[in-house]
């Protein structure tokens, strides 16, 4: 009987923690990583690569007529750029994958040919980023999340950094006594004991799961469903990791299933949540490489996601479980007190990274006292080891210092004051831009990070990258998955931003872009990629048994 209940017992915990997974190929990273081994390789051809869609001859010619425009502007505006690029790509590994995955990968091969993207740049000023044939581009890149008061400031954070330490050099090891004022400024703005630094935010999340573990006894970390917290192991338990994360579990954001998981298991050390999920959450980095329909969405409510932290703050406490905040990317974006501040809960850990470094790379873990001790008293084998080499780098904590001296300024005060509304209000402006001259485009926003939405389920919403390079907007890697604007943008800076924006996808609906059939749907789009994968598949089998 006792062997039966507990066969039970464990059953039901299973169930529940099925029911806790988001139902997509994101929710089971274990499912997602063979689904992806099975996926065929295949491409269109020249014939095929403008009507892969079923598009009528009329709408191919458009859009053959319009993709090859764009390459020759591409070959006489950015020729040197593109030249330099495709040199260093030989031997840069990261070129290579960022210039496959740009695109679907059946279109790649032929975008590559002929629309190449420069990865140079020579210089930035104010809002703008030059190449090195000349070209300016508002730089909506915001460098991956590093750029939050513009280039300009963190040019002369990083010189009178320098400046502050240059009589120590790269001394390592010993600490320049500038370390001392980051450390009080952090603690007051995270509201947390201790302060540990790191070299990136990959590293300080990685020793945020560490201390978590060490503390609690406990194996298991939660992240929630399309959350990114570095390129470690057990956070990235899904494709991209050739091996399985096995003490990983990925629960639904926002999700009473997922808080009954965290309220029955006992070994679960920590809870990581990034708050740019908010935006789009259960969904990963949106990113134009699987941009194959029009089915991408996103959408903030504040108050929504407030109300699932406290929940979920509340639940942590009740099980000893340690709540941590990964700010890496959005810290002092939102508010000058983080997240923390702008949701109104309190986490045991939190991370930054990026903006904090003062344009130099860094990774910070601000925690509770009790929780970021790395020994134990009455065990001295017991600890808990985290080192690097360049931690707490000399001209990095220099630069820190100027960063969190310029939060304390009446200026920086105002520029946060009434934030949301300046940028929720520029996102409106644009929608409306678009929406009067009937663009299937719309933004989402949170704050100054914005991602691109598509309205007509078209299969070549990838393009417009293309078109926005061409009107001088510079994106990342991902395209237009993400808009990071730094919070420097003038109202006249935006309206020209916003204006090029307009005239790039009403340069795509002219080359036929956007065109999709009346029957078509985001459904029907995607049974008919996953149709063409699966004859792919098989059609090695049909030609051996051939």
């Amino acid at each position: 009987m006792t062997a039966l209940v507990g066969s039970l017992m464990t059953l039901k915990r299973r169930v529940e923690l099925s029911r806790a997974k988001h139902p997509s190929l994101t929710g089971h990273a274990r499912m997602s990583r063979r689904v992806a081994a099975l996926v065929p390789f295949y491409e269109y051809d020249e014939s095929r690569f403008f009507c892969s869609d079923g598009a009528p001859a009329e709408v191919a010619t458009r859009r053959r007529d319009g993709f090859m425009r764009l390459s020759a502007l591409y070959r006489e505006r950015f020729g040197d750029t593109v030249r330099r690029t495709a040199e260093a790509a030989e031997g840069i590994s990261d070129l290579q994958f960022t210039e496959t995955y740009r695109v679907p990968f059946q279109y790649s091969r032929f975008v590559r040919a002929h629309l190449q993207v420069g990865a140079f740049v020579e210089s930035s000023d104010g809002v703008t980023v030059t190449d090195l044939d000349g070209n300016r581009f508002y730089d909506l890149t915001g460098s991956y999340g590093v750029n939050l008061l513009g280039y300009d400031a963190y040019k002369e954070m990083m010189r009178r950094g320098l400046e502050r330490v240059h009589d120590l050099g790269p001394v390592l090891g010993a600490y320049h006594p500038v370390i001392a004022g980051n450390v009080r400024r952090l603690r007051a703005i995270s509201g947390l004991d201790e302060v540990s630094f790191h070299m990136s935010g990959t590293e300080a999340v990685m020793q945020a799961v560490r201390l978590a573990r060490y503390h609690t006894g406990r194996s298991h970390l939660v992240r929630f469903c399309g959350a990114y917290h570095g390129w470690w192991g057990d956070v990235q338990p899904g494709v991209g990791n050739p091996a399985p994360a096995r003490e990983t579990y990925t629960l639904k954001d926002m999700s009473e299933d997922s808080l009954r998981v965290l309220r029955t298991r006992t070994d679960i050390a920590c809870v990581l949540v990034n708050p740019l999920q908010a935006l789009h959450p259960n969904a990963a980095a949106p990113a134009d490489t699987s941009l194959v329909s029009g089915g991408r969405s996103a959408h903030f409510d504040k108050a929504a996601y407030a109300e699932w932290l406290r929940k979920l703050r509340a639940v942590c406490t009740e099980r000893g479980i340690v709540l941590i905040f990964d700010e890496v990317f959005v810290g002092f974006r939102l508010a000058r007190g983080g997240a923390q501040e702008y949701f109104g809960v309190r986490a045991d850990l939190v991370t930054y990274g990026k903006t904090v470094g003062g344009g130099f790379p860094i990774g910070v873990v601000c925690g509770r006292r009790d929780l970021t001790k790395r020994f134990r008293e009455d065990r001295p084998a017991d600890i808990c080891f985290a080192r690097g080499t360049f931690n707490s780098h000399p001209a990095v904590m220099g630069a820190m210092d100027e960063f969190l001296r310029y939060l304390e300024t009446p200026d920086a005060q105002a520029l946060y004051r009434d934030l949301d509304a300046l940028w929720n209000g520029r996102a409106r402006q644009l929608n409306k831009l678009l929406s009067d001259q009937d663009l299937p485009v719309q933004v989402a926003n949170l704050s100054s990070i914005w991602t691109v939405c598509y309205t007509r389920p078209s299969r070549y919403n990838w393009m417009l990258q293309y078109y926005l390079r061409a009107e001088g907007l510079a994106l990342s890697w991902i395209g237009t998955g993400r808009l990071i604007f730094s919070l420097n943008y003038t109202q006249a800076d935006f309206d020209e931003v916003a204006a090029r924006f307009v005239s790039a996808a009403r340069a795509m609906e002219r080359d036929g872009w956007f065109w999709c059939s009346p029957a078509a749907s985001n459904r029907t789009v995607r049974r008919s990629i996953l149709e063409e994968m699966i004859a792919h598949r098989l059609m090695p089998l049909r030609d051996h048994r051939s």
